[in-house]
């Protein structure tokens, strides 16, 4: 009955079943990176290769075969044992794409081109590397450009502060990776060519060909440039899985988006993950969260299936973009991952911050502050063997900005205020713990509390209330966040000036600090 499935998936995917045909390779250790298997170059074994549906390991001389159709794309699943070779923009490169007759000519924007005759041997060669299991990724969410002035926003507010970054693995967009402009793919990997180390690509619902009538047809022009938009690789005990989350056009109207996967992603996922040892630290990097936004976001059924498929795994974690908000969320036995401890889901911030809206900064770049009042930047993932830690670095700033505090400026002496000291924990988590004291004083907890961002509606109110046009584009209305934490301030103080310091733990035990004055005056 599953083989019977399978192929039922299969037809589904391919349309027909006369274009079966099998494919077959070698998977080889590249000792001369020329891209050509020669004699004195070993095979593999045990390495993995997908057609996107089925997954097998290599035999002991690096030989796969796997059954392919028209318009599949062949990979191989990086080992941690090697490295994939990169085109000149640190792409990787780790496919064969399949498609004889080219993607559906009617597209606005060009897809694959007719790729003919199936090669005799599809092989891939590896690069031989170092097996570190402690090692640092470096993770963007949406560079999101809409125009050649955003590309060089990206460009001068985001690439150039990590340009030819030391220590870093490797790095990953997650999605949006353009802005409804897959002619802008070029521009974007110049772009990222320039930070310097392999950089994985997720596709997003701005990455998409919108004029495909069935979602198998919706990652053409992302197919073209960047290869499968769902597939996985490995770095010392770390198993990643990009997964293509967007279904378009959406199943329930054939009107825009809704996340999941489609039934020949899930059966990637499954078999993939059946290969992978269970002591393993599993990252699924996708586009859209898994948490509901404003209602139905993402197909219940889809969720469940991959938190059932996480489940043997006991150290697991999911990011996604989206939604131009930090958010850190974590499902548990009663959401379907069967484990103690639960699985961390987190929406990342992006280097585009709130779409480049914003006052103009001193470098010429755009504030874009997000809607949450986390500012714009991209985030470092820690791996040390199955364990991981995730830090935030706000474009611009230093490394220890990681928190806004919001306070009034003055107080007057002895008058009773209602105002409040306001903290936007920005990676923070709803238990975290967050505590204050004024004047070294006695530390204080803080409340933990769901609402605006105090600072970011002042933003947002300077441009409503301007009597003069500013440089720049208003930024976009507040969103509800759940990373504040507050506690009351009292003006029964010495006048003069008074220092507010906060300090806050996350969940993987780093403290961050911050600090703030504020100042009392004679009412009279």
């Amino acid at each position: 009955m599953k083989k019977i499935q399978l192929l039922f998936v299969a037809l589904i995917f391919t349309g027909s079943a006369f274009a079966q045909q099998n494919v077959s390779g070698t998977v080889y250790e590249d000792l001369n990176a020329n891209g050509k298997k020669e004699r004195r170059e070993k095979g593999l074994p045990n390495v993995a290769v997908s057609n996107g549906l089925q997954v097998v390991q290599t035999d002991k001389n690096g030989k796969y075969e796997l059954p392919l159709a028209e318009d599949q794309t062949i990979f191989v699943i990086k080992p941690a044992s090697h490295e994939l070779p990169t085109d000149a923009n640190n792409i990787p490169q780790f496919y064969y794409i399949h498609k004889p007759n080219g993607s559906p000519a009617n597209m606005k924007y060009p897809g694959v081109a007719p790729t003919g005759k199936l090669p005799k041997s599809v092989d891939f060669g590896l690069l031989p590397s170092n097996t570190d299991k402690k090692f640092t990724a470096l993770i963007f969410g949406d560079p999101q450009p809409y125009t050649l002035d955003e590309i060089a926003y990206f460009k001068k507010g985001i690439v150039s502060e990590v340009e030819n970054i030391q220590g870093v693995a490797f790095g990953a967009a997650l999605g949006d990776l353009v802005g409804d402009r897959p002619d802008f793919f070029p521009l974007y990997a110049e772009a990222v060519g320039k930070i310097g180390v392999p950089w994985f690509q997720v596709m997003g619902n701005h990455d998409m060909n919108f004029d495909a009538d069935k979602d198998e047809y919706s990652d053409e022009s992302f197919t073209a440039n960047f290869g499968p938009a769902t597939y996985a690789f490995n770095y010392g005990d770390a198993h990643f899985v990009v997964l293509e989350d967007i279904l378009y056009p959406d199943p329930r109207d054939g009107q825009g988006y809704w996340g999941g996967l489609r039934p020949d992603q899930l059966q990637f996922l499954e078999n993939n993950l059946k290969l992978v040892p269970k002591d393993k630290l599993i990252v699924l990097l996708m586009h859209i969260p898994l948490f509901e936004e404003n209602g139905d976001s993402f197909r219940d059924a889809d969720r469940e299936k991959i938190l059932e498929l996480l489940s043997p795994f006991a150290k697991t974690l999911s990011m996604s973009a989206h939604t131009h908000y930090m958010k850190q969320t974590f499902f548990g036995k009663e959401d379907g991952y069967n484990q103690p401890k639960a699985h961390h889901h987190y929406n990342v911030g992006t280097p585009s911050g709130d779409w480049y809206s914003g006052k103009i900064l001193a470098d010429g770049t755009p504030d874009a502050t997000m809607r949450d009042g986390s500012p714009k930047g991209y985030l470092f993932l820690d791996i040390n063997n199955a364990d991981f830690k995730v830090r935030y670095k706000a474009a611009g700033k230093s490394d220890t900005y990681q928190m806004e505090i919001f306070a009034p400026k003055v107080l007057a002496k002895d008058v009773r205020t209602s105002s409040s000291i306001v903290v936007n924990f920005f990676t923070g988590a709803a238990d975290n713990k967050v505590r204050y004291r004024i004047n070294q004083g006695e530390w204080k907890n803080m409340t933990q509390m769901e609402s605006y961002d105090p600072t970011y509606l002042l933003k947002v109110y300077e441009w409503d209330t301007t009597e003069e046009v500013m440089p720049g584009r208003r930024p976009s209305n507040p969103a509800i966040t759940d990373h504040l934490w507050r506690a009351p301030i009292s003006s029964n103080m010495e006048v003069g000036e008074h220092t507010i310091e906060v300090e806050a733990t996350d969940i993987f035990g780093q403290v961050h600090r911050g600090k703030k004055t504020f100042k009392v005056m004679d009412a009279n």
